[in-house]
């Protein structure tokens, strides 16, 4: 099977055939002008108007005419002594009622039934068409009603006519065939220069496959399509640059914060192994609290695993959205914090508010933010909901102001939080639920001490269900 041929040949061949037919079109209508104005002409020299014809060049005059009819009765062919008729004669003869034909002169014109019901009709009866004589050439024939039952052929030869015509048709075939080869070079021409900036992006995207070069750029110059093109694909290399980077630091920073709880998790093993291996088993209690040490090395790289698997989702992966009742997302999230820290004081005040989004994920970016507030918070943690904003307060030191532009990114831990458990994820999902329902999210220092997080989600106080 044939691949489908190039672009350029394609646009080469579509103007080609464009400009043909436009040419075609041309040639064809001139040509049908000159041959109605040539035909016009001969039809006004046997109707008696002539345009600048020679002498003897028009219908018979009256006298001509009785002269005609008079050798037409007498029985001759030929007009001797009327040289006056002498310019007529090839062209002139009488066809009667019954059939009958007076030829003046060696060329006779073949009569149809038309020429006999014309002869049949009253005088004024004329007709205008094209004949042939015997011998084969092309006539434009008048025949009109002169008598009663009696009827004058007059006819002009159309061979200088056809000879024009079939020279003109030769002159404008030629050009036509110029017009098309030049037009195919122009068209080669035009879908070069059009399609070069094609060729540049096409050379790039190849070059981007073969060497996954992520930098590559295309010169944009205008405005049209092809630039439009142009940068909608730097665009895409950009972010495309800036995904790996981001993978590659998400891998990078994910090594690191797995490296710590591995290694110690490999000591601990080895202790234990050695112990048992030499025969001289731990005692009790260091062997206790040993494993109180895997356990929580465990639970801390399970939470970061988990972690890591939910910052990974797509957008596409999420469950599907829903209307969620998000007053009662975080009293459920405020019971999940008071049980992980029962001696940690909250302060909560929920008005209604109906969002869409998914409740798992909104459940917990909230258990987050509040897990953050009663890790640093010396006093009661307020969590209040009013009007679709959702703060929580701690009573904590607060975050230096030079870090605050970093707290939502990936494996980010304040200075002051680098000693205590977690995985410098928590913030980061935060933003990324909030995010993906349509919100957005702020942390900053709380006027008078502590650190205020405000969650901005687009909803309303009444549920869909009570609206209907």
């Amino acid at each position: 099977m044939r691949g489908r041929r190039s672009l350029r040949s394609r646009l080469t061949a579509l103007i080609t055939v464009a400009v043909a037919l436009a040419i075609a079109a041309c040639a064809g209508t001139c040509w049908l002008i000159v041959r109605d104005e040539l035909y016009d002409q001969v039809d006004r020299t046997l109707q008696g108007h002539p345009r600048g014809g020679s002498p003897g060049e028009g219908p018979l005059k009256e006298r001509d005419l009785s002269r005609v009819l008079e050798l037409c009765a007498a029985g001759r062919t030929s007009p001797a002594g009327g040289d006056e008729l002498r310019p007529f004669l090839p062209l002139v003869q009488v066809v009667y009622l019954d059939g009958r034909q007076c030829v003046l002169g060696p060329t006779t014109v073949v009569a149809t039934r038309a020429d006999r019901a014309v002869a049949a009709g009253g005088p004024g009866d004329a007709e205008l068409r094209n004949g042939v004589t015997d011998e084969g050439e092309p006539v434009r024939v008048r025949t009109a009603n002169v008598a009663p039952g009696v009827a004058m052929m007059e006819s002009r030869s159309l061979t200088q006519t056809e000879s024009t015509l079939t020279w003109l048709a030769g002159i404008l075939s030629g050009v036509a065939a110029l017009g098309v080869l030049g037009a195919a070079l122009a068209g080669l021409l035009i879908s070069r220069t059009a399609l070069r900036p094609v060729g540049r992006l096409t050379e790039a995207v190849e070059h981007v496959a073969r060497t996954e070069d992520l930098a590559t750029r295309i010169p944009v110059e205008g405005t049209d399509e092809i630039a439009r093109l142009g940068a909608s694909f730097n665009a895409m290399t950009s972010a495309l640059a800036g995904s790996r980077e981001r993978q590659r630091r998400l891998i990078a920073d994910a090594g690191h914060e797995l490296r710590t709880p591995l290694t110690s998790l490999r000591t601990n093993i080895d202790l234990l192994l050695r112990s048992e291996n030499t025969g001289r088993p731990l005692a009790p209690d260091p062997k206790r609290r040993l494993l109180g040490n895997l356990k929580a090395q465990f639970e801390e790289m399970s939470t970061l695993v988990g972690d890591l698997l939910q910052l990974s989702r797509s957008e596409d992966e999420h469950e599907p959205y829903v209307e969620v009742a998000f007053h009662d997302v975080v009293e459920s999230a405020v019971r999940r914090a008071r049980l992980r820290a029962p001696e940690a004081p909250m302060e909560v005040d929920l008005g209604p508010w109906y969002v869409q989004g998914d409740q798992a994920a909104l459940e917990r970016a909230v258990v987050n933010l509040l897990d953050n507030a009663v890790k640093f918070s010396a006093g009661p943690v307020a969590v209040r909901l009013r009007g679709g904003e959702l703060t929580v307060r701690d009573r904590g030191p607060g975050i230096p102001q030079d870090e605050l532009p970093y707290v939502f990114d990936r494996f980010w831990r304040s200075s002051s939080a680098r000693s205590m458990p977690g995985s410098g994820l928590g913030l980061a999902i935060v933003a990324q639920a909030v995010r993906d329902a349509g919100g957005e999210v702020v942390l900053e220092n709380a006027v008078g001490g502590g650190t205020l997080a405000r969650v901005r989600l687009p909803g309303s106080p009444i549920g869909a269900e009570k609206i209907t």
